[in-house]
């Protein structure tokens, strides 16, 4: 592996950042449904990019968006788990989440939280194939699984989503 200077890594980190920060944040607080706590997984997933950046700067990894969205998705799996996130109160209303699109009628609202009440397995398809804009087989590489996986998660999680906003 060829020696990197400091400084080249900290141009490709901060290249990410500037490229992917406000994808990552988005998905964060999308996966934690906590601004702090979006913003603490932010930085964590590039704090924990820069200690592998290296392999990013050899060329081994192929697409960075996809490299960088599953370091985001299992920092938020592993904030999940700690025991101090159960005490944090994620009871907002969507419209104080500063990250979320201002809605431009009641639809999006309802599909927002519609998105957000989906099982955890579920939200994470939906988040990254239509708000990362990932195709399904990149998806499926960031959550570790198949891309037939994928693809059913993906129909579950539309089928829901369309029979809440029916009902609604």
């Amino acid at each position: 592996m060829p020696g990197f200077t400091q400084d080249d890594r900290e141009q490709a980190l901060m290249r990410l950042m500037l490229t992917h920060g406000d994808g990552v944040k988005r998905l964060c607080c999308m996966y934690l449904r906590d601004l702090p706590s979006a913003e603490d997984a932010a930085q964590e997933t590039f704090i924990k990019a820069f200690s592998h950046i290296e392999a990013l700067l050899c060329g081994e990894i192929q697409n960075e968006k996809a490299w960088l969205m599953r370091i985001a998705v299992n920092t938020c799996k592993d904030m999940l788990r700690s025991s101090w996130f159960r005490h944090i109160d994620r009871a907002r209303v969507i419209e104080d989440m500063p990250l979320a699109a201002p809605p431009s009628h009641e639809d999006d609202l309802a599909l927002v939280q519609a998105v957000q009440a989906l099982p955890t397995k579920l939200r994470e398809i939906v988040l990254l194939h239509y708000y990362q804009d990932l195709n399904l087989r990149t998806c499926a590489q960031i959550l570790g699984i198949s891309p037939p996986t994928a693809t059913r998660r993906l129909q579950q999680a539309i089928k829901r989503l369309q029979n809440e906003l029916e009902r609604s």
